[in-house]
């Protein structure tokens, strides 16, 4: 099979799956209204089933739920009529995903939700099936055809019910207000966590570590400091410790660019006044976006009185794998 053809059964692929997806556009109505409102009075969590590939795609929708602020986890069908239907109770909210709305194992433990009285919302690609009459609300993810050529790998369905899931998660984010902080609050381990929670004092360098140097010293005291802390700048401070400005590496290269003497020319007359500084408790999030927009590498905190507490640059945020 040549380049050509296997480029243009990838592509057939997409699309027929992109028309599946635009086909729930039309679907997105009272129905689905209803099953966001459904899930949001849920005084439990939201418990996915289902089996097979859609036991799969249950599993990534059970975890969107959950990492966007719906409590939720998926039970397979299968271990759930061997026991571990216990973890279902009363206050939960059930959804249930099969394409043809007649998967055996799912509906084996029907009727223990039903006796429990548990609202169930199915998502399933045939209205009049047993899995979709038995639901308070069903969300129809029909697909004109498989993205298979054989009609038989579940493709464009899977597609579908992954997407409506999606749509089902974001309606609820948005609905419960949830922010990128609470968000990162179940992602702590992530660079995205680490960059909403983490703070700068939290990867500072401080005390002995800051590089600083007193107004009137000359660019060759800047020079050693720069060397000795390694972070490619420093602060000039007056006698009390407030900063006046700072000098980089940058500074340097148009020190040497103006032929100035580095030996006996005074820091004052080269450094930069107008700095950025940030604070302690400031996240580190704001930190990166500071040096973005700024096109800075490095920052100086300060405390209230502008009195330097800290030092960071970005190779700090690096470490720290908040980038």
């Amino acid at each position: 099979m040549n380049h050509t053809t296997l480029t243009t059964l990838g592509k057939a692929v997409i699309q027929e799956e992109a028309k599946a997806i635009e086909a729930l556009l039309e679907r997105i109505d009272h129905t689905f209204e209803k099953a966001c409102n459904i899930m949001l009075q849920c005084q439990g969590r939201i418990v996915v089933i289902g089996m097979g590939k859609s036991g799969h795609i249950g599993s990534k929708i059970a975890a969107t739920l959950a990492s966007t602020g719906s409590p939720a986890f998926f039970v397979h069908p299968g271990e759930a009529s061997h026991g571990d239907l216990g973890m279902v109770t009363q206050s939960d909210v059930v959804v249930a995903l099969s394409n043809s709305g007649e998967t055996s194992e799912v509906l084996m433990i029907l009727p223990v939700i039903k006796r429990l009285g548990i609202p169930m919302i199915s998502l399933t690609g045939n209205p009049e099936s047993t899995l979709a009459k038995a639901s308070e609300v069903h969300l129809n993810i029909a697909v004109e055809k498989e993205a298979c050529p054989l009609g038989l790998a579940p493709t464009s369905s899977t597609t579908a019910t992954l997407v409506m899931g999606d749509a089902l998660a974001i309606a609820l984010l948005e609905s419960r207000g949830f922010t990128a902080e609470d968000f990162a609050r179940s992602h702590p381990a992530g660079a995205l966590g680490r960059r909403l929670l983490l703070r700068i004092e939290d990867i500072m360098h401080k005390a002995e570590r800051i590089p600083l140097i007193t107004s009137g010293s000359m660019i060759r005291d800047a020079l050693l400091e720069m060397t000795s802390k390694g972070l490619g700048m420093t602060a000039v401070v007056d006698g009390s410790g407030k900063i006046l400005g700072i000098y980089t590496d940058g500074d340097l290269r148009r020190t040497i660019d103006h032929k100035i003497d580095v030996l006996d020319t005074p820091i004052d007359q080269v450094m930069t006044t107008t700095c950025t500084t940030i604070q302690a408790d400031m996240l580190v999030e704001e930190a990166l976006n500071i040096m973005d927009q700024k096109n800075i590498n490095g920052l100086f905190v300060v405390d209230p009185q502008g009195l330097v507490v800290g030092a960071l640059n970005m190779l700090d945020l690096l470490h720290a794998k908040a980038v």
